[in-house]
């Protein structure tokens, strides 16, 4: 059996995600991998076999999506060219992680896609959904890397067809201790923004993982350490609490390591609007914003204690043999059957 496993590249939460599933594919089948997209810090341990640039999104300074680079740097014709070229006919199954060249590929020619990707979960049964209602951002996540066949992760298992979510094996051997400091990872934000607005909280010490920064310094009680997914992990593992997006990988590892979490959701990011919600009906604080104003809010949360705690499974294994069942063994069985 021959498998095609594309990975979105924009942001570090499909990679990290990958890191688990790749090896339980290659249990089962031939795997080749396939990633599009820019701005990810992790590295696979695999081969890569094809590279496109995909459809990328680009992070602004002041908590949101820069549209003005977003726009400026994919160009549609070079997409139209990797779709196009995008070798999907090879293969038996193709698995998606929210990856939009051999998504449309498949769409274009026929070929059996399955999607597995947080995204996937998001507009499934009885999902927490955002207060407001966001056309475009509705559109590009039920069409950005569109599959008949959806399969998710999310906080909770909301309906048989959402997993909870996958955790690196590097995050549940992780010896969890509970030192002084805050972890802080807002990629949206530019250094000096979080530093005006964290520095004026006394008393606390913030270690500030950026995407501006290519050597540490420290501005008062605010620390500016170059990303580094090592390091990211053990300052996780060690603080009282962690300040991030409403994305979905670090959140779901600060609920795996029982730690204080405070979300802030990226503007004109409808994915992490779905995030928010969800996390706020576990009881979760979020903040619509990183300001001055808000820092009294921030204050209120280092001074309580509320955690939660939900215990997410090691299931990747049973998940990718449940759904290679599915599409591949059972399809095989019939055949048989048949004849």
């Amino acid at each position: 059996m021959k498998i095609l496993y594309a990975i979105q590249g924009t942001g570090n939460g499909h990679l990290s995600r990958a890191k688990e599933v790749i090896p339980a594919l290659l249990n089962r089948a031939q795997v080749a991998i396939l990633i599009s997209g820019t701005q990810a810090e992790v590295t696979l341990d695999q081969k890569v076999n094809y590279i496109y640039k995909g459809l990328s999104f680009y992070f602004g300074k002041k908590g949101g999506i820069d549209f003005f680079k977003t726009v400026t740097k994919n160009n549609i014709f070079r997409v139209l060219r990797e779709i196009k070229k995008c070798p999907v006919k090879e293969y038996d199954l193709v698995i998606n992680d929210f990856e939009p060249i051999s998504a449309w590929a498949c769409k274009l020619r026929g070929v059996k896609c399955i999607t597995l990707s947080h995204q996937g979960a998001l507009y499934t049964e009885n999902v927490p959904r955002p207060y407001h209602f966001d056309l475009i951002g509705s559109f590009i996540i039920k069409n950005y890397a569109k599959s008949k066949n959806n399969y998710g992760f999310h906080f909770k298992k909301y309906n048989e067809n959402v997993y909870t979510p996958i955790i690196r094996n590097n995050i549940r051997l992780l010896k969890r201790t509970e030192k002084e400091h805050y972890t802080v990872y807002l990629p949206s934000y530019s250094d000096q923004n979080i530093i005006d607005v964290l520095s004026k909280i006394k008393g606390v010490k913030w270690k500030v993982f950026s995407k501006e920064t290519k050597e540490y310094y420290q501005n008062k009680n605010v620390y500016i350490k170059p990303i580094n997914s090592e390091k990211f992990e053990k300052c996780l593992a060690s603080c009282k609490g962690i300040l991030c997006g409403a994305g979905f990988e670090t959140p779901a590892e600060a609920i795996f390591l029982k730690k204080k979490l405070l979300v802030i959701p990226m503007k004109n990011q409808y994915e992490q609007a779905f995030n928010a919600k969800a996390l706020e009906e576990l009881g979760v604080q979020t903040l619509k914003t990183l300001k001055k104003k808000d820092i009294s809010k921030i204050k209120n949360w280092i001074e309580s204690d509320t955690k939660v705690t939900l215990e997410f499974p090691n299931e990747t294994q049973q998940i990718i043999d449940h759904i290679l069942y599915e599409f591949i063994e059972k399809e095989n069985v019939a055949v048989l059957e048949i004849i």
